[in-house]
C-alpha cells in the first residue's frame, strides 16, 4: 500500500537547522511531484515547496525561500527538506506530499506529518 513517513522533525534553537526526510513507497515516486506542507496551530495549511518528478525544478514560499532547500532521490524514493536559519514562526507540523495527473485522474497523498518547533 502507499506509504508516505516523514522523519527529521524536533525541537532546534531559533538559527539551528534540521533536515527532514519522508520515505515513500507503494506508487511509482519518480512520476510524482513532490511537496512539503506544514500547518501550525490554528492556521491553514500552507505550501513550503515543491520538486518536480526528476528533481530539475523547485519552488518555494516567499517565507522561506533562501533559508530551505527540497531535493530528492528517486533511486531511494525520498525527498529532503534542509531547513536553515529557523525561525520560531517556522515551528509547525510538516507533511510530505506526493501529487501527480495521470489520464485526467489526480492522484495525491500525504504523510502524517512531523512536528517542528523552534524555541529557545
Amino acid at each position: 500500500q502507499v506509504q508516505l513517513v516523514e522523519s527529521g522533525g524536533g525541537l532546534v534553537q531559533p538559527g539551528g537547522s534540521l533536515r527532514l526526510s519522508c520515505a515513500a513507497s507503494g506508487f511509482t515516486f519518480s512520476s510524482y511531484v513532490m511537496s512539503w506542507y506544514r500547518q501550525a496551530p490554528g492556521k491553514e495549511r500552507e505550501l513550503v515547496a515543491t520538486v518536480t518528478s526528476t528533481g530539475g525544478g523547485t519552488n518555494y514560499a516567499d517565507s522561506v525561500k533562501g533559508r530551505f532547500t527540497i531535493s530528492r532521490d528517486n533511486a531511494k524514493n525520498t525527498v529532503y527538506l534542509q531547513m536553515n536559519s529557523l525561525k520560531p514562526e517556522d515551528t509547525a507540523v510538516y507533511s510530505c506530499n506526493a501529487a501527480r495527473v495521470y489520464w485526467a485522474s489526480r492522484y495525491v497523498y500525504w504523510g502524517p506529518g512531523t512536528q517542528v518547533t523552534v524555541s529557545s
